[in-house]
């Protein structure tokens, strides 16, 4: 964690954040794009993050997006959380269409294959991630449908 991350999770609780996603996403591609992908707006923010790199379900073109994780070991938690927003984000229904996803975490890439949790596995995995963000219980109350988790295992 670092300096900012206070300010993170807090900006990170206002109710009204699913209606700036474009903005957010628009906003940290920039800062990806700028520092060559060395930084990205969860950098500043102190806050683990990788670039999860899965094919289109219909396109099969390689489709990445920037994510929260946590860290669990030797493998990374990650939720399909969206701020909380009314739908699944679309990397989420990507991820499921295939086996295997590419990852590139603290500027190295992996291999993985993921699984999502369910039951008190998904539970227990969840009380994991609230540790490092916990405006996940937040985005949960924000939304009817229940917040995907997934762990991703090197290969």
């Amino acid at each position: 964690m670092g300096l900012l991350t206070p300010v993170a999770v807090k900006v990170g609780s206002i109710s009204w954040m699913p209606k700036l996603l474009p903005q957010i996403v628009w906003t940290d591609n920039l800062v990806h794009r700028l520092t060559k992908d060395r930084y990205g707006i969860l950098d500043v923010a102190g806050l683990p993050n990788l670039v999860l790199t899965v094919p289109g379900r219909k396109s099969g073109i390689p489709r990445s997006t920037n994510l929260l994780t946590v860290p669990d070991g030797d493998e990374w938690l990650i939720a399909g959380s969206y701020f909380g927003a009314p739908k699944t984000p679309v990397w989420v229904a990507n991820l499921r269409a295939t086996e295997t996803a590419a990852i590139r975490y603290r500027r190295r890439d992996y291999t993985v294959t993921w699984r999502e949790m369910l039951g008190a596995e998904r539970e227990q995995a969840w009380a994991t991630m609230l540790a490092t963000w916990p405006n996940f219980d937040k985005y949960a109350e924000r939304t009817d449908r229940v917040i995907p988790v997934f762990r991703l295992t090197p290969v």
